[in-house]
């Protein structure tokens, strides 16, 4: 056999992988989209589901009732009553809590000595369970005149127990734990400020405040954006503080949604209820969210 002959009867090479192949990349996201979707995906949509219906959370025994939970929800004077405290407290809190976060912020961020230790102090509330915070300031809060806040103030407030101050005193709790959260936020955004425009500004004859309107606030533009989604959320949905500190009282001064839901669901057995409430909160937050954003990324352009 010659060899021409002989490379000629090689068997061919059995086809393999190209040389450069690659793996499609979502077969290394599927176990964690499978995971999510059981998790999350799963009962979110059977939410939905119970939200027409009378299923009060026991066995299997439900009905369909179309929208005869959303048409109670609108007859519900505490469920009502509720939304409007929702908003009130979503307002002060991020309105507060963004500004004194700020605040301390500037206030960390310039060169002092013991600016590293002011950051652990003012952070350290953020890391506490929100529980705790609420019985430490049901302490403060406590109505005798020579005690708490009464006693360091010289006044004579039941914090908690009069209807028209309770829902500030919660505020005040909230703002107190997570303003430095929002701190980490804007501090983040000030270390990201070039010093070399504070120095031109300075070369210009511009002051503190000046400096502060035209240079660094701009550039504050994508953490205030953060900070402000950020608090709003958790200002709608907030729930510990509010149940640990008044479980929605005096009467229903400071009860929201999310109080709500929850005694619907877990106090009066309803579930079916209590699900539609969940569900209209859920779309009032999207729905905020999403206006919120898009005024915001707005803002981030034009400045």
């Amino acid at each position: 056999m010659t060899p021409l002959t002989a490379r000629r009867a090689r068997p061919a090479r059995t086809a393999g992988p190209r040389r450069g192949a690659t793996t499609p990349p979502w077969l290394f996201a599927a176990p964690a989209l499978a995971v999510y979707a059981l998790v999350v995906l799963y009962p979110a949509i059977s939410g939905v589901v119970y939200a027409f219906t009378d299923w009060s959370g026991i066995g299997q025994d439900m009905s369909f009732v179309g929208l005869a939970n959303f048409r109670a929800l609108l007859g519900d004077e505490q469920a009502m009553g509720s939304i409007g405290n929702t908003l009130l407290l979503t307002l002060a809190v991020v309105a507060v809590q963004n500004g004194v976060g700020l605040l301390l912020a500037l206030g960390v961020h310039a060169r002092l000595k013991s600016r590293a230790l002011l950051r652990v102090i003012f952070f350290s509330p953020v890391v506490v369970s929100p529980v705790m915070v609420a019985f430490l300031w049901k302490y403060i809060y406590n109505p005798d005149p020579s005690a708490g806040l009464n006693g360091l103030l010289g006044l004579h407030v039941d914090w908690l127990g009069d209807p028209s101050v309770a829902l500030w005193s919660i505020a005040g709790t909230v703002v107190w734990q997570y303003a430095g959260y929002s701190m980490v936020i804007f501090l983040a955004g000030l270390e990201g400020v070039p010093a070399e425009l504070h120095e031109a500004a300075m070369i210009d004859g511009a002051g503190t405040f000046q400096r502060f309107r035209y240079v660094t606030w701009p550039l504050l533009a994508p953490a205030t954006t953060i900070n402000l989604m950020l608090s709003t959320i958790g200002g709608l949905k907030l729930f510990d503080q509010v149940f640990a500190a008044t479980n929605g009282g005096p009467g229903y001064a400071t009860e929201t949604l999310s109080t709500v839901l929850y005694k619907q669901a877990f106090v009066f057995g309803k579930f079916g209820y209590s699900t539609a409430v969940a569900l209209v909160l859920a779309l009032f937050v999207a729905a905020v969210s999403l206006v919120q954003i898009h005024y915001l990324r707005g803002r981030e352009v034009s400045l």
